[in-house]
């Protein structure tokens, strides 16, 4: 069978779903994302599509389908696996010429709904003549090769990316955060940013290395902000590349702020933190049934008696979820001192985790009266974070 390809634009059109069972839930979001108006006819939905319903993205007719409900339909989606009640909603469906696809019977469908891969601007579809495994196969290999670099005539605006690349792991970036790296014409990257990523960039983008821009702390963070907004101003497009999260103790504000106030526009990439990663990877969960129902993450960079210092350290005594302290490794003994001062027990679970997610991963066990020590004896070093809990012990 020949068929032909079409992209519909399905934006406040109606579309009609019949079912509300596994199948519907996993086609009712592309549907949203084209941002369709869409009924769903069905006795009962799966806990996700009620979610939908709940939140007034979808309108549910509570029932069995009536051949009325095709009215006004620009499209019919049947996802039922009732042969006899699938046919009656496509006889519905051909009697108005209303294009229906069928979960049960593609033979008996009059469209067929194609393998998908979205990278930003770029939708690829790939239709088959029956071979399913096929078509996933060549959207996979579609989906490698623009994930490898952008699509010709694909490169974003000029404009600054901030962008967070996870906690060390390379392969703990986003795929946004990837792809928008790879198109970069510029990349300011700083020095906890995983190496490897930096492999992969175009081979004509400018690298510069934040952590070796000539300037003290602060002027350095004004020289960054200058950089940025030249760049894009020059017309080319910037990705911050930054380790963890941008806006995780990573002054992304101070840059999305200074391209803001320079008419540049700015987009925000979030990334995984080690304030949770970290933990993770080391076996211990930041919040866990019956032991913590809450985290907080504080930056341990200005010792807690500074009065720079903005953490309410008696506070966090107090408190008896997870802490999670990062950059906190140089002043970690003040840190403890002035916990137990306030009241946090000593015997409380600790642990350190350095070089969070990578192979040079080390993890360091304790008691929070007896980490400070355990970590100098051991030589623990930058980057290390610091979990104080009774989930520290949970798993064990």
């Amino acid at each position: 069978m020949s068929l032909y390809p079409l992209a519909l634009r399905l934006a406040g059109r109606r579309v009609l779903m019949v079912g509300g069972g596994a199948v519907a839930t996993r086609r009712l979001p592309a549907l949203l994302a084209a941002g369709a108006d869409v009924v769903l006819v069905s006795p009962g939905l799966t806990p996700a599509l009620r979610a939908h319903a709940d939140a007034g993205r979808v309108a549910w007719l509570e029932r069995r389908f009536t051949r009325s409900d095709v009215d006004g339909a620009w499209l019919v989606q049947v996802a039922v696996n009732d042969p006899v009640a699938a046919a009656e909603v496509s006889a519905a469906a051909a009697e108005q010429r209303i294009f229906c696809v069928r979960a049960d019977d593609r033979d008996a469908a009059t469209a067929w709904t194609p393998a998908v891969t979205r990278h930003g601007p770029v939708t690829v579809a790939v239709t088959d003549d029956g071979d399913r495994r096929r078509a996933l196969a060549v959207r996979d290999l579609v989906a490698s090769a623009l994930e490898a670099g952008p699509a010709p005539g694909g490169r974003p605006a000029p404009g600054v990316a901030l962008v967070g690349a996870g906690p060390g792991d390379p392969e703990l970036i986003t795929v946004k955060g990837r792809r928008l790296l790879a198109a970069a014409d510029v990349v300011v990257a700083d020095r906890l940013v995983p190496g490897a990523l930096l492999s992969e960039l175009r081979a004509d983008a400018e690298f510069i290395d934040a952590a070796k821009i000539p300037y003290g702390p602060a002027a350095t963070q004004d020289e960054i902000n200058r950089i940025l907004v030249e760049r894009a101003r020059a017309g080319q497009f910037v990705v911050r590349l930054k380790g963890g999260d941008p806006y995780v103790f990573g002054r992304g504000g101070e840059e999305a702020l200074a391209c803001a106030q320079a008419g540049v526009p700015v987009t925000v990439v979030p990334g995984v933190t080690s304030a949770t990663a970290a933990p993770a990877g080391a076996g211990i969960p930041v919040t866990h049934r019956g032991v913590a129902h809450e985290f907080t993450v504080v930056s341990g960079h200005v010792p807690p008696d500074d009065p720079a210092s903005l953490v309410d350290w008696p506070a966090l005594a107090r408190m008896r979820g997870t802490l999670v302290v990062l950059m906190g490794l140089k002043n970690l003994p003040a840190i403890v001192d002035t916990l137990i001062g306030a009241g946090r027990d000593a015997d409380t679970p600790a642990a350190l985790i350095q070089d969070a997610s990578t192979d040079r991963q080390r993890v360091l066990r304790g008691t929070l009266g007896s980490i400070a020590a355990a970590a100098a004896a051991a030589g623990v070093r930058p980057p290390a974070t610091a979990v104080i809990g009774e989930v520290v012990t949970a798993l064990d």
